[in-house]
This record gives structure tokens, sequence and C-alpha cells, in this order.
């Protein structure tokens, strides 16, 4: 029987057989093999099923809770639909389909060789009308994006069957041979998991017994296939995608992670032994206007170096601690195989091995140069060089232990990816890679057109969409989009500043007075010998142009010490921080990340005080200071509680909020959480709070107290508490949605009852999400239709690509001269405040000029950003809460 533990493997097979790929099946037991090849990830079998549908037995599919928004409750047995659940507007359909587990069990299962006497009816998410929320003002202007069309021909789609076999089979290799002896009437394009047929086409027969011959022993079979349904194309979306891997595969590119490279097409920069591959990232998913296949450029930066050259080279500079030092240089790092373009993480490093050692492979015994020989045609010259080792965990079924799997990799055949720390501080380097990694609208666009021609010039991919019945639009969809009228800058002495197109005010942030001034009356500078002259010439300039932006600075108190080791600088902090002092500058002679962190964790924690660390050589080049300096003392005035400017904030008893997180690479699930909040009308004055993640306690339990926390907070600055709270929640993807509106947003909802029982004002809780491949793009002003430009900052796109059933919309808030502009995408998962998506996307446009880092608009809310700048502050350097004396001061920027 189909039910008898088996389906999951064959859908398995079946998957990996359109992907034309390898299934390695896990052992029984615990046990640990080593293999040189690579091994692919066991496929889930709701990813065959399609997305949407969780398998809760065997026989019986129903739809998942996570993932099937439906508002009707479906009974898993007989299909009935119950009462429709009301539905809230502004609010994730995630949560509005709860299925009864324990009624699911109690039923009878039905047996897999029984066709279903009922029809299990699915409310599909295509069968719903999608969600309108649409903004109006604002100038109307016409853009396009990188997105294309799916269209399925009338007569084709994905018509599923029910198979029978009587008697019954249990091997799936003969159910697939008496099948295939009927390839004259299924037709040779199928997918089948054993019981559950696919088809393009409609059978002519609704039920059809076909006679087949088991080559066994003779015997006749009887061959039932019954319909069941024509799947919508929303229920195949997951099979599209896998359609997709399949045709990047037919024009020879090369999968990391989820993204395609072409090598042929790779760029070299010879000076630095690198190498850039042009890539493609696609995705097939249901949106407002229909199924659309979004296709966006990538870039992968390869190091024409191999893991053996990094071994020698460290073995000939210390040859006494090289395999320390090997580790530190190689662990946790991504090479590619040369050999069969794939990429793995090195987990560990043996050097008890090489490859003159054997390993099992089939029923016999080969040494690693006979298999790299053999295989690959490499051959492998250092004979005693270590392995590298890379490991792969598989979870087992509940009653099993985790199997864990070992690639033996060789170093010699090992390229290293990705950038150096030392690349990435270096200027030159990473301009010349971004010469060829900053892609404009108009190479956006013609990457995404090749593609699809590339698509139709292959025979057997134009020919794998044809047989499905695909094909693609030949242009990118048309969209109106809407632009928003620049914002007024607001600054000291009631000047107003009219706002640009570009969205920058760098020269007016500096001309102009400080919306907030703290006079540098009592300050302590520190720096050593060497930097005295730097020194001097910084304070000289900041009393220069510190009056320009109304602040007065007096000259200040210098400490001068030996040398620049951590103790000294710690120790001569402590005697010099007073209660009386401002802030502390510190002129650091070289950049060193645990000095740095030693004193922000004394300044921040320990004895609480506003602080500003200074590169020596950031102040060294006298042509720059000025320019430099005026930034410095920005920053040095809201450490301090000052502001800088100010936008029109049109809402009163307003809590804006911002929440993001910081995940510690080197210490696995812990985590810090930023929560920042306003506390006034104009938005511009900030109150903090960061939280860790201990282990046991889930974040939103911190995160709750920090939003009683800026509650009181709010409460004794204005006397009253806010009627309105809108949050920004940074760092959460698609997958974690669900948790939001599940787990998140009740526990904050119930955490007003701690203020008070009567207390509950409105609450519109925003992701935002910044890592996305949606590029939206300006038809050139009189240009060809070939010509596209970035759109404006206060662009915005809340229709046709906006997602089928959520309040969503996406803003381009930034002006790019170089490259392709990044829109950010928001998602409203609650909204129980009387503003319109009109007035959501103006405020979080607006939000979007108060970052007083950078005296011009950025990607995310302005209180997005503190938070993602508190929490990698706190879990990066101090690993410790910060001071409350603190928290009403951007101690962070």
């Amino acid at each position: 029987m189909a039910g008898r533990g088996g389906r999951g493997d064959m859908l398995r097979k079946l998957l990996a057989k359109i992907e034309n790929q390898e299934v390695i099946q896990p052992g029984p037991s615990s046990s640990t093999a080593i293999s040189p090849v690579p091994v692919v990830k066991e496929v889930n079998l709701n990813q065959v099923l399609g997305r949407g549908y969780t398998q809760l037995r065997p026989d019986v599919v129903v739809p998942s809770v996570a993932n099937d928004p439906s508002p009707s409750k479906i009974s898993p047995v007989t299909g009935a639909v119950a009462a429709p659940v009301p539905v809230g507007r502004g609010i994730n359909l995630l949560s509005k389909l709860k299925l009864d587990a324990e009624n699911v069990a109690s039923k009878t299962p039905q047996t897999a060789a029984e066709p279903p006497t009922t029809h299990l009816k699915r409310m599909s998410i295509a069968d719903r009308p999608p969600e309108i929320h649409k903004g109006e003002s604002g100038r109307k202007t016409c853009i396009t994006a990188n997105y294309v069309r799916l269209i399925c021909e009338p007569n084709k789609g994905m018509f599923e069957y029910f198979v029978r076999f009587t008697p019954e089979v249990d091997a799936m290799k003969m159910k697939y041979d008496l099948l295939n002896e009927h390839r004259n009437v299924i037709g040779e394009t199928r997918t089948f998991d054993g019981s559950v047929l696919y088809l393009p086409e409609k059978l002519p027969q609704n039920e059809m017994n076909l006679l087949s011959t088991n080559k066994l022993d003779g015997s006749a079979v009887n061959v039932s296939i019954i319909f069941q349904k024509k799947r919508t194309l929303g229920e195949c979306i997951h099979f599209y995608n896998i359609l997709f891997k399949r045709i990047m595969i037919m024009l020879n590119l090369v999968r990391f992670n989820r993204s395609f490279f072409n090598p042929a097409e790779a760029v070299s920069i010879h000076q630095y032994k690198l190498e850039i591959w042009p890539g493609l990232v696609t995705a097939v998913d249901l949106y407002e206007d229909g199924i659309m296949l979004c296709c966006d450029a990538s870039n992968r930066v390869l190091r024409r170096i191999t893991a053996y050259e990094i071994i020698q080279t460290i073995l000939h500079a210390d040859p006494t601690n090289y395999k320390d030092e090997v580790f530190k240089a190689l662990i946790g790092k991504s090479v590619m195989t040369d050999y069969n373009k794939k990429l793995y993480r090195i987990d560990d490093i043996d050097f008890t091995r090489n490859p003159t050692q054997t390993f099992t492979k089939g029923d016999r015994e080969i040494s690693y140069i006979d298999y790299y020989r053999t295989s690959y045609n490499a051959v492998i010259m250092d004979h005693k060089q270590p392995l590298l080792i890379h490991r792969i965990k598989k979870k087992g079924r509940p009653n099993q232990q985790a199997v864990e799997q070992l690639i033996c990799l060789i170093p010699e055949l090992c390229y290293m990816t990705g950038l150096t720390d030392e690349m990435r501080a270096d200027f030159k380097v990473m301009k010349d890679i971004a010469t060829v990694t900053r892609v404009t609208p108009n190479q956006r666009q013609h990457s995404f057109r090749k593609f699809i021609k590339n698509i139709y010039a292959n025979p057997d991919a134009s020919d794998l969409l044809a047989r499905w019945g695909l094909s693609l639009a030949k242009n990118t969809v048309e969209l109106t989009g809407r632009l928003l009228p620049p914002e007024d800058l607001y600054f000291g002495r009631h000047t107003c500043i009219k706002g640009s197109p570009e969205a920058d005010w760098g020269r007016s942030a500096t001309s102009n007075h400080m919306l907030t001034v703290v006079d540098l009356h009592k300050w302590q500078i520190i720096m050593t010998k060497r930097d005295k002259k730097v020194a001097s010439e910084f304070v000289d300039m900041l009393r220069q142009v510190g009056p320009q932006m109304g602040m007065e600075v007096i000259s200040p108190s210098v400490e001068v010490i030996n040398d620049d080791s951590i103790p000294t600088y710690v120790n001569r902090l402590r005697k010099l921080i007073r209660s009386d002092l401002q802030i502390v500058v510190i002129i650091f002679p070289s950049l060193r990340d645990d000095r740095y962190s030693a004193c922000k964790k004394l300044c921040i924690a320990e004895t609480p005080i506003a602080s500003q660390v200074i590169n020596s050589r950031t102040i060294s080049q006298y042509k720059k200071l000025r320019a430099v300096t005026q930034k410095i003392a920005l920053q040095m005035n809201c450490k301090m509680g000052g502001t800088l400017w100010g936008v029109k904030i049109p809402f009163k008893h307003v809590l804006m909020c911002g929440i993001d997180t910081y995940h510690d690479p080197a210490r696995s699930g812990h985590s810090w959480g930023g929560f920042v909040a306003s506390m006034n009308e104009t938005m511009t004055r900030w109150y903090s709070q960061a939280c860790q993640q201990m282990q046991g306690i889930e974040l939103i339990d911190t995160l709750r107290m920090a939003l009683l926390a800026c509650l009181k907070r709010y409460h004794q600055v204005n006397g009253v508490f806010p009627e309105t709270i809108i949050i920004f929640r940074d760092g959460v993807g698609d997958g974690q949605m669900n948790y939001c509106v599940e787990h998140e947003i009740p526990q904050l909802v119930n955490s007003f009852l701690s203020i008070a029982s009567t207390y509950n004002p409105k609450l519109a809780f925003i992701v935002v999400q910044k890592r996305i491949n949606t590029r939206l793009y300006m038809h050139t002003s009189g240009g060809s239709d070939g010509d596209f430009c970035n759109p404006p900052p206060g662009t915005v796109m809340d229709n046709t690509v906006t997602r089928r059933h959520f309040f969503d919309f996406y803003i381009v808030s930034q002006h790019v001269r170089q490259g392709t502009v990044s829109p950010t995408h928001y998602v409203v998962l609650q909204n129980t405040t009387k503003y319109t998506p009109d007035q959501l996307q103006k405020i979080t446009y607006k939000m979007c000029h108060l970052y007083y880092n950078w005296p011009g608009t950025i990607r995310v809310p302005a209180p997005c950003q503190y938070a993602h700048k508190l929490a990698q502050l706190i879990g990066q350097n101090v690993k410790r809460k910060h001071s409350d004396l603190l928290s009403d001061k951007l101690f962070f920027l």
C-alpha cells in the first residue's frame, strides 16, 4: 500500500528526477558516513503536494494551518466547508484558519488503495479575490518591475488523478512500469507519486480502466485512473518553481544556494585574484494580479586561490603552530569545488587523513586519488595534504536519531569564495568590485530579457514549458505607481528648507542651526602621543564649525597616554569620567575591535557617559577635516541629547516604535533585540531599550517588557499614554510572518493590560523587509522603450505586484547615483488604527527622513535603523545591557 511508509520516499525520488539530482537516503541508525561527493538535501513531501498543504497521515491531505490562509474551516476527511471565519481588514489571513488536529486524528483514515468517495474540497488561495489596499495621494507615474506574467494555455494546466492498482502493488518501480505501458493514453509528460498522477492535459474520460501486465509473473493488473480536479495556477506555485530550476540547469547555469550563475560570463579582477560570476535569482509566486515570475540579477565573488594555497602559506610562515592558524583561517568559510561547481562550508579539518586513504564506494574500496581521477579527471598533486570536512545533518524519523554524513574535500580542488575582512576594509578593492557588481536598471532589464530569450532559444527548456502549457509574456509588467511630494525639513531658529527631489540635505544640515543644540562646555579628549597633532587640529576645526550649526564649543580637557593598550585606555577612562562631564572623545591610532569594545562597554554599561570614538586616520587629512568634523559634531550633539532636524508630523499622541534583532554568529541561539520608541510629537526624541534573548526564553518576552518601559517613559515625558502605537518590525522573513501574528502581536497587545485594564490603544504592526528581489524601474524621459532609470525617492507601489492576501506596499525612499535602487517592502500585519493606506504610506516615508546619521533619506524608517544600530552595538561589542541613564539619548550612533 502507498500509505505504508514508502510514499514519502517515492515522492522524493520523483522530485529528484524532476531536478535531475541524486537522492541519498539516510540509514536507519545514527551512523556517520564519509563520502567525497555532494549530498542533495532531502526533499519535503509538502513541497511535492503543493504549497499550502500538509500531510497529517499518509493517506489524508488537509490544508496547512501555517500556509493556507483560507477563511473557511475545512473538514480533513469529508471535505465539508464550515461557516466562514470573519476576516478583519489589514490582519494577516495566516491566522484565520484553525484546524482541529484532534478531530483529524479521531477520524478513520481512508486507505490509499480505495478512491475517495467524496472529493476533498480545498479553498485555494487563488480562488479568493485579492485584498486591495491602495492609496490615492501623490502624482501618478508609469513604471515597470522585474516581473513577467506566467501564462497557461486554457486547455492545459495541472490535472490531478487518483491511480488505483488491482490487485494492489507495493513496489514503486512496478507501479511506474505498469503505468508506463499506457504512454499512448496518458502522454509522456506527467508527475506520479505512486497514487496521485498529475497531467498537463485532461484525459477524454473522468475514469479510465486500463489493463497492464506484471512482468514478474505475467499476471494482469487493472490500472484505474480517476479524475479528481484541475488545480489552479495558485496551487501549483512550488511545482512551477521546480520547473524553472530545471530550466536553469538546462541553460548550463550553476546553482549556489537559491541563485544560479553563469561561469561562461565570469569577469576576472586579476590584481586581486578575484572572479565575479553574474547570475539570476528567480521565483514564481501568486500576486495581486495573478501568477508572475520575478527575476533579478545577482553576482557571486570567487577567489582564484585554493584552500591548499592558504594552508601552504600559513605552514611556511609558522611551521610550529600552523594547525591552529589553519583552523582560524578556514573553519566556517565557504569553498567551491571546481570539478562540479558546488559550494561547501568547511566544518572541520582532518590532519590525520590524506588523499591516499580509501573509502567505500558501492561494494569496493577506492582511494581519493583514484576516485577524483576516474570521476572528474582531476589529478591530485600533493598526496600528503589534509582533508577538509563538510558535515550534513539529516533529521531522522521521530523514533530515530539524526544521521550525520561527512563529505571529505581535497584542499587542492577547493577554491575560496567571498571576500576577506582585509578586502572589505580596502576601499580600492571594493571600488573595483563595485564597478562590476553595481548593475544599472538597463543592465538588469537586459539580463531579464536575455534570460527569457535564452529559454525559448533552448529546445529542451522551451519544450519543457510547452509540455505543461506554460509561456512567459514578452515584456515585463507595466505598473501605475505614485510619487509622494518631497518633505520639507525644519532646523533651528524656525528655519524651513524645501524638500528636494533627491531627498538630500547634506549642505543644509551643516550650514543651519541644529533643531535642539547642546553646547559643548565640559568634555574630555584622550589620545596617544603620536596623535597630539591631529587631535589639536580636530579641536580647532570643531570650534570653527560648531557655531555655524549653533553649537558653542569650549576647549576640552586633554589627556595624553603613553601607549595604545586596552588596559591603558580603560584605566585612564575610569579615572577621568565624572558626573559633570558631557562627553568623552577617544582617538584610536588604529582600528581594533577588542579595544573599541572594551572602551564602549565601560562608557555604556559600567560608567555611563556619552562617548565618541575616532580613528586618527579619519581626521589625519586636513583637506577633508572640515567635512569630517561637521559630521562628528552632528553625532556628538545627538549623543548628548540634542536633535538635528525634523519633518512635519500631522498626528498627535502617537508612539512610533522600531524593533530589530542582532544574532551573535559565535553563540548560536543568542540574540539581542533593539527597541526604540519616539518620546515627542515631532518624532525627534527617542527612548531605547536593549534586551537579550536568554536560553529558554522567547525574545518576545523581553520585547514586551521593553514596550512597557517605553510606554511608562512616554507617560513621564508627556503626561499621557499614547492613543496610537505604530510598530515597524525589521528582521522578519516570509516564513516568520505567522509567528509574528500568532505570538508577537498578541503578547504586545496583552502588555497594555499591565498599564491599566481599560488601556487599549490602536495598533499598527508593520513588517519591514529589505532583502527582497523586487526592483522598480521608470522609463527614461524622452528615451526609447529600452531605456530605464531609477524611480525618485517617494515612489510608492501598492498594486499588481503586491501580495494577493496581504496589506502591503513598496516604497523607494532613497536616491542612488550608481546601480539600481532597492525598494523596501512593508507588510501591515495588523491595523486597528483609523489610518488609511495613504496615511500609513506617508508616515512611513516621513520616518525615512529622521535618521540622524545621514543627511538624507534611508531605506527603512528611522526607528528601525536606530533599533538595528542599538542591537548591533550591544550584541557585537558591549554584550551587556546599557545603563538606563543613556536610554533617552542616541548613544549608539
